[in-house]
Formats: C-alpha cells, sequence, structure tokens
C-alpha cells in the first residue's frame, strides 16, 4: 500500500473540491481524507495501490469545474494499518 499527501493551491475553496476527491477516491478504491486548511489550501491524504494513488494525482492536478489548481505539493507519508478506513471528508 502506497501512502501520499497533497498539498492542493489555487482556487480549490469553495468549488466542491472535496467532494469532487471524495468521489474520485472512492471510485479507485482508495482510502483516507480530505480537508480544507485555514491557508486556502486543500490537504487529502491517500492511501492503496500505487496505481490508484497515481490516477488520483492525476485528478487532483485537474480538479472540479470551477476550481483552478495552481499547484500540488506531494510527500509519501508513513501510515500506521489502522490510520484510515474508507474516505472522508474532514473539516
Amino acid at each position: 500500500m502506497h501512502a501520499t499527501r497533497f498539498l492542493v493551491s489555487g482556487i480549490v475553496q469553495g468549488v466542491g473540491f472535496r467532494y469532487f476527491t471524495l468521489r474520485a477516491a472512492r471510485a479507485l478504491g482508495i482510502r483516507g481524507y480530505v480537508r480544507n486548511l485555514k491557508d486556502g489550501r486543500v490537504e487529502a491524504v491517500v492511501a492503496g495501490p500505487a496505481a490508484a494513488v497515481e490516477d488520483f494525482a492525476v485528478q487532483v492536478r485537474r480538479g472540479p469545474a470551477g476550481a483552478a489548481v495552481s499547484g500540488v505539493e506531494r510527500d509519501d507519508v508513513t501510515l500506521e494499518t489502522g490510520d484510515l478506513g474508507g474516505f472522508e471528508i474532514r473539516g
């Protein structure tokens, strides 16, 4: 299982970005969460097969209609097996 943290910047709050990532993650069968950050970015932490995480990364760079992604920071993270259930929206 591959785990990655994405920090997405641009016009990504108030445009349905979290719900977009929720649908994408569930369609790909990956676990994790997404949340808005106070600085205007969106954070997504996902875990799943490497190919599914790569497909998720492509979708995050595009975003939903109404979003304007200007940057995506990406870092591999280490998660304990029980850290994530399905995929959820937090905060």
